[in-house]
């Protein structure tokens, strides 16, 4: 994938397919550490130790649609490509939580990518609770749709919030200096 924002919405693709009603996106940029951290987690159904064994293999996959699954595979690898580690930890019942990190100077890194994209096509098609947090050298913002939901109820997927939610998440993005 040509940005780490595009893994970010893969995964919460697996959350929302897993059943979650909560999803947590927290990155941390730490320039000091030389350091990009992706953290999601969820409150999905979550999975076996067989499954959790199986699931970086990029010839596994729980979809019928397809016989492969290269979404966590290709981030793990991606991950460990530069310089960082990635894992993912599980419970049935409890959830499931992935972390990535990245050396942030490794030539080979894709970018972050727009989380105002990513986070606007979430909310507009996923009716999941989404708590997003963007850390970079001490900076910090975040995003709770249950926050906004109270605001605007059911029209959080209503094209012109969705329109405005990717603006002002764009604007809160250039102000903690994250890059994009």
């Amino acid at each position: 994938m040509e940005e780490i924002a595009l893994h970010i919405l893969d995964l919460v693709q697996n959350c929302v397919e897993a059943g979650a009603s909560e999803v947590s996106i927290a990155i941390t940029e730490c320039r000091r550490d030389n350091l990009l951290t992706v953290k999601i987690s969820d409150n999905g159904r979550g999975m076996d130790q067989a499954t959790l064994a199986a699931v970086t293999d990029p010839f596994f996959t729980t979809r019928s649609t397809r016989k492969v699954g290269l979404g966590i595979p290709l981030l793990k690898a991606a991950a460990e490509q530069c310089n960082g580690s990635f894992t993912i930890e599980s419970s049935e019942g409890k959830g499931t939580q992935v972390v990535a990190s990245f050396a942030l100077d490794h030539i080979d890194r894709a970018p972050l990518g727009s989380m105002a994209d990513t986070l606007a096509a979430v909310f507009a098609v996923h009716h999941v609770d989404v708590h997003y947090r963007h850390e970079v050298d001490g900076k910090v913002f975040m995003l709770d749709s249950k926050e906004i939901r109270q605001l605007c109820g059911d029209e959080l997927m209503h094209p012109r919030v969705i329109v405005w939610l990717r603006a002002y998440i764009e604007e809160h993005e250039k102000q903690v200096g994250g890059e994009q």
